[in-house]
C-alpha cells in the first residue's frame, strides 16, 4: 500500500522519539522534516517571541509537504488543520524519560541535529518534571484536540507498534 499523507504531525512526551520517528518517515517518503524546536530555539535556550516563531511555523505548513515533530500545544490546533494525519507516541513516562537522559549523555556538550543550533543537550529539573507530568496534565488535551479535528490520526504505545505501522506502506 502506498502512503496516503503528505502532511504528518508527529507527537508525544519528551523523549519518545518523535524527532527520531519524523525523521525516518522523512526520508522513507522523501518529505521535509520540520522540528518545531528548531523554529522555537535561539541560541542558548532562548526562545523566539511568540509571533516570530508563529511566522515561521505557518510558513511551513503552507509548504505541499511536511513530517513536523514537536508539542507546542498553543499551535496544535493549528497545525491539525493544515496536517493530513497525526501520530501520537503515546510512550510510557518512565521510558521517555530514559531516553531523554540516554540523549543527553550521547550528545553532551553538543547540540542534537533537531534541535536550535547552540542549545547543547541537557535534561533540567524543568524538562523532567515535564515528561514526569506529561500523562497527567498533557495527554488529556493532546487526545481531546485530536479526535475533535475530526482528522485521521494513529496512537502507538510503543516505538516499535509505530515502525511496523511505518513499514506497512
Amino acid at each position: 500500500m502506498q502512503f496516503p499523507y503528505k502532511k504528518i504531525l508527529v507527537l508525544g512526551n519528551g523523549g519518545a522519539g518523535k524527532s527520531t520517528f519524523a525523521a525516518d518517515m522523512g526520508r522513507r517518503f522523501s518529505l521535509p522534516v520540520v522540528h518545531l524546536d528548531k523554529l522555537w530555539w535561539l541560541p542558548g535556550w532562548v526562545n523566539r517571541s511568540t509571533e516570530e516563531f508563529d511566522s515561521l511555523l505557518f510558513s511551513e505548513l503552507a509548504k505541499p509537504a511536511w513530517v513536523m515533530d514537536g508539542n507546542y500545544h498553543r499551535t496544535l490546533r493549528a497545525r491539525l488543520a493544515a496536517a493530513d494525519c497525526a501520530v501520537f507516541l503515546d510512550i510510557p513516562a518512565a521510558v521517555c524519560l530514559e531516553s531523554a537522559y540516554a540523549r543527553a549523555r550521547e550528545y553532551a556538550g553538543r547540540t542534537r541535529p533537531d534541535m536550535g543550533e547552540g542549545c547543547p543537550e541537557r535534561v533540567d529539573d524543568e524538562f523532567e518534571e515535564w515528561i514526569l507530568q506529561y500523562d497527567r496534565e498533557v495527554r488529556p488535551a493532546v487526545l481531546a484536540v485530536l479526535e475533535e479535528s475530526k482528522k485521521p490520526y494513529f496512537v502507538f504505545s510503543s516505538r516499535a507498534e509505530a515502525y511496523n505501522w511505518l513499514e506497512s506502506f
